[in-house]
């Protein structure tokens, strides 16, 4: 039987923002709620990885230097994939976003995302400029960990 997203994370609470405690300017908000989590794996017909759904349940984004979203909000996250995957300009200009789960930006475009077909907790950003989808991390964590602590928005160019 598979766990819900309130169950998986159970027992890790305070995770998340005791890491980003380590980083100076970092602004969280009040956890999502459970239901909230959940209608991004119904909404878009995928799952999430745990290490997204557990600091969605923390903290409902995570805004680092600058105002820049590193992390969105889970209705962000569910509206921008939604919007992303149906807007027919969209699907005219890029190769398809169906296999990606965004879930933070630059703050000038690009955009950061797990790849889920097939599931993987690789981090990738996709160019808005060149429709390139490159790796550049093995984990949220350590995404977190090059975002957080760098100072500009193209730290992985």
């Amino acid at each position: 039987m598979e766990l819900t997203v309130v169950e998986r994370v159970r027992g890790r609470s305070g995770m998340w923002r005791e890491f980003a405690a380590e980083f100076p300017d970092v602004r969280l908000s009040e956890g999502a709620g459970g239901t909230e989590v959940r209608a991004i794996e119904s909404g878009l017909g995928q799952s999430i990885p745990s290490a997204l759904s557990s600091l969605l349940l923390e903290t409902d984004g995570i805004e680092g230097e600058y105002g820049t979203e590193v992390v969105w909000s889970a209705a962000k996250i569910l509206s921008q994939n939604a919007e992303l995957r149906s807007d027919g300009h969209y699907r005219t200009l890029y190769m398809p976003f169906d296999s990606l789960l965004f879930f933070g930006d630059n703050g000038g475009g690009d955009q950061f995302a797990f790849v889920r077909t097939p599931e993987r907790d690789d981090v990738f950003v996709w160019d808005h400029e060149t429709d390139s989808r490159r790796w550049i991390s093995p984990h949220l964590e350590s995404y977190l960990r090059s975002a957080l602590g760098s100072a500009g928005e193209d730290w992985y160019r």
